[in-house]
């Protein structure tokens, strides 16, 4: 089927994307995906729905489960379609922590680390800009309807659509938000690593798209409600750019409201401890143990210490 597809470009002028720029138009690309469709539900569910009259009253957001349910789901999916679309040029890091990790443990090279973090953080604040574009509307109809602090105009809620904040009983401190984002982050990877390791039980190479996208779900569901589960610096730090630039102001940076303060480093910092944690974790726990069997040329059933035989 690819054979058949001409280049859009000549190929003389698409040569130089078959390095490096083709793997970063492609983590913008992703990420760009991962972004468009992660805040657009979040847009959905605090501003859209309700501002349609799909909701109790114009402001009415997150009275049950299924509205978190909603965002958990729409973020997993968000995951699996971004990975699918770059998966095949770049591998689809997406997200910072992944690209550390990998140069850490995984042999990427670390020349290609700070590309990798600059397409990601682009592409999430292009994919953030197109949500405000489709739903800046239903954005300030919430605002214009919601009660005071507002900063600019906007509220901390649609600010959540965009960009991540810790859940009042931290009580504005930051070690618990911090460590929620260390853990998050390192099963994030953890789950990333063992799918993509051929030594373990991996998953179908066009499955896995899906069961990194689950465990996005999986991680949001369990741990999603203290600090709103950013678990990428990418994912955060983007859209965050693009509520300074029209006008959240301090929601944004340096991260001030009702109850949390100088919050815009946490979702940076902590996701990318985590994600070194995460795949040192899985190398020591798992890796070690799989790269023991191969030298031993030992392959036992998963669940037995040593290789069945024929009984005779």
């Amino acid at each position: 089927m690819a054979v058949e597809i001409p280049p859009l470009l000549k190929p003389s002028r698409i040569r130089s994307r078959g390095g490096l720029l083709g793997e970063c138009l492609a983590e913008f690309l992703g990420t760009f995906v991962l972004i468009s469709f992660g805040c657009g539900v979040v847009a959905m569910a605090v501003a859209a729905l309700p501002g349609s009259g799909r909701a109790a009253t114009p402001t009415t957001i997150f009275l049950a489960a299924g509205d978190w349910l909603l965002i958990t789901w729409g973020w997993a999916l968000a995951v699996t379609f971004g990975i699918y679309v770059a998966g095949g040029v770049s591998g689809a890091h997406l997200n910072p922590a992944v690209t550390l990790a990998f140069a850490v443990r995984r042999k990427f090279p670390w020349v290609k680390v700070l590309p990798f973090w600059m397409s990601q953080v682009l592409g999430a604040l292009a994919g953030a800009a197109l949500v405000y574009l489709v739903y800046h509307d239903a954005i300030n109809a919430f605002d214009a309807a919601s009660s005071p602090p507002k900063v600019g105009g906007h509220t901390e809620a649609t600010f959540s659509i965009f960009a991540t904040f810790p859940a009042p009983y931290y009580h504005g401190g930051n070690w618990g938000p911090l460590i929620d984002q260390i853990v998050g982050t390192a099963f994030l990877v953890m789950f990333v690593v063992a799918v993509v390791d051929l030594r373990n039980t991996a998953v179908g190479s066009n499955l896995g798209p899906f069961v990194i996208g689950l465990a996005v779900a999986a991680i949001g569901m369990s741990y999603g409600a203290n600090a709103g589960y950013a678990i990428n610096p990418a994912r955060d730090f983007g859209p965050r750019l693009l509520t300074w630039f029209t006008g959240w102001q301090s929601f944004a940076f340096p991260g001030n409201g009702a109850w949390f303060s100088n919050y815009f480093w946490i979702p940076i910092v902590g996701p990318l401890i985590g994600g070194v944690i995460g795949v040192l974790v899985y190398d020591l726990f798992i890796g070690d143990v799989l790269h023991a069997r191969l030298q031993l040329g030992e392959l036992p059933e998963p669940g037995r210490t040593r290789p069945t035989t024929d009984e005779p």
